[in-house]
């Protein structure tokens, strides 16, 4: 029962409802579909964890990273090692997000996993007490549903056309709800990390061009949503009322000048889960370059080859454009390149798939790679603007001989249209993991996660996660 004395300072306002959801949500509250999807969700961000560990970038970053924090006691997930609660929560997001193998939410730009389980790692270790499965859940559901809620209140993709990096400005919060969650936080508690959360928010989308940053933000805002929830926890308190402040609150400041609305984000609260329109990937690139890879697949199942084309044009939505596309020149960086529309659909074209191995040194500079690439052009078109379409593309490939082949799709593999059922999840999971040889430690991973509602103790799932990997077994 909330009292006056840890009642949020509106309990009917925005943040106040938001806080007491958290505070108050229960297992038992939460449709057992969503949770069979989160449980999912989860199998797919711990795959990509391992997976993105030992990458070169990930390597730097470990190094860097503990040079200044040291030593401590929360796993570094797939190295073997420990250090402090911030630094493990920064490194384990940024694994996640290490090679665009991770989770999207396609209606509110951000990669939920890469926030909420560093975070629950983090806050696992810290807590005096074992944890079973049922409350890791729940507290992972209540992050999966907050990030994209509070993203929704600012128009989604529309951050993205305006620069920012979406899921790193929402993320703070996805972290922060999760982390409150296991703390035990009373809604009063709650409102002041969502307002120390809100404070933290940021990230820039001129990253994406070659910086390794662009792989840490989402892992900054898992740390600094841990922060929130720390801060929070020992009484320290953060901005009350904060998506509802006019002046310096969040939904105010990120969304001036473009009608933030702020019901959105309780609207439906415990009713319809915005987490089951998180997609899953089936590339290992930008979620906007999804469909139009998909498009080039698509011509090459017909039988057109790279040498068969005259040029090719791509028609995407504003955000995907903005995103997407630019003209690419070499050298072009691993992250570059993963981020490119062109690029992307180049090597769906001439390899049938996008994985790994089209994003070596050698792949990204070979002749075949960038001769198409100069035959693809990008651009906007205002019909797929509207948020249901956002991820439709069309494509139009002019062959040598003049013919013209139009290929539309309504959205990617893995997206709002053709969502990854729940075995194709735990398929792409198993591929990933027999990609760095963990095949055998990998079975007794999902087996945790899939029966997690069962599991007494989640010390033993994160048992099995701290260990080193090998690396991917191809050079970057």
């Amino acid at each position: 029962m909330t009292t006056a004395m840890n009642a949020p300072t509106d309990p009917e306002g925005v943040t106040g409802r938001l806080a007491g959801w958290i505070s108050t949500l229960q297992y038992d509250d939460i449709p057992e579909v969503v949770r069979e999807r989160a449980r999912h969700l989860l199998l797919d961000g711990l795959v990509c964890a391992l997976v993105g560990a030992r990458l070169p970038w990930s390597a730097r970053a470990v190094e860097a990273v503990l040079r200044l924090e040291g030593t401590g006691d929360i796993p570094v997930l797939g190295w073997g090692i420990t250090t402090s609660a911030p630094a493990a929560c920064l490194l384990n997001g940024t694994f996640i997000q290490g090679f665009e193998l991770d989770d999207y939410h396609v209606r509110a730009p951000l990669h939920s996993n890469s926030l909420i389980v560093p975070s629950a790692v983090s806050t696992l270790a810290a807590l005096d007490r074992a944890v079973p499965g049922r409350e890791l859940l729940t507290a992972l559901i209540a992050g999966y549903e907050v990030g994209p809620r509070v993203g929704l209140a600012l128009h989604g993709a529309e951050m993205l056309s305006r620069g920012w990096h979406s899921g790193a400005v929402f993320g703070t919060h996805a972290s922060a709800a999760t982390s409150a969650w296991l703390r035990r936080l009373d809604p009063a508690r709650v409102e002041d990390a969502l307002g120390l959360a809100g404070t933290q928010s940021a990230g820039l989308m001129a990253a994406q061009y070659e910086a390794m940053s662009k792989r840490m933000h989402h892992g900054f805002s898992a740390r600094n949503g841990l922060y929130a929830a720390a801060l929070a926890e020992a009484g320290y308190t953060g901005i009350k009322r904060v998506y509802e402040r006019e002046y310096g609150g969040f939904l105010a400041t990120f969304g001036e000048g473009h009608d933030p609305r702020a019901e959105l984000i309780i609207d439906g609260l415990g009713e319809d889960w915005v987490l089951m329109d998180t997609g899953v990937k089936a590339y290992a690139a930008m979620a906007a370059t999804h469909a139009p890879i998909d498009c080039a697949l698509a011509a090459r199942a017909r039988g057109i080859t790279a040498g068969d084309v005259e040029s090719i044009s791509v028609e995407v939505s504003h955000a995907a454009y903005h995103h997407g596309w630019w003209k690419p020149e070499p050298p072009l960086e691993t992250i570059g390149a993963q981020m490119n529309i062109g690029y992307t659909v180049a090597v769906a074209l001439l390899d049938g798939q996008v994985l790994a191995e089209q994003f070596t040194r050698d792949r990204i500079s070979a002749a075949d790679v960038w001769s198409l690439l100069g035959r693809v052009e990008v651009n906007h078109c205002t019909d797929f603007d509207n948020p249901r379409d956002r991820f439709r593309t069309r494509m139009r490939l002019v062959l040598r001989g003049g013919d013209t082949v139009d290929i539309e799709v309504d959205g990617p593999l893995g997206g709002p249209t053709r969502p990854l059922p729940n075995p194709d999840v735990v398929a792409k999971a198993r591929r990933l993991a027999e990609s760095i040889d963990i095949a055998d430690r990998w079975t007794r991973i999902e087996d945790l996660v899939l029966d997690l509602d069962a599991l007494p103790d989640t010390s033993v799932l994160i048992d099995e996660l701290a260990p080193a990997v090998p690396a991917l077994a191809v050079t970057l």
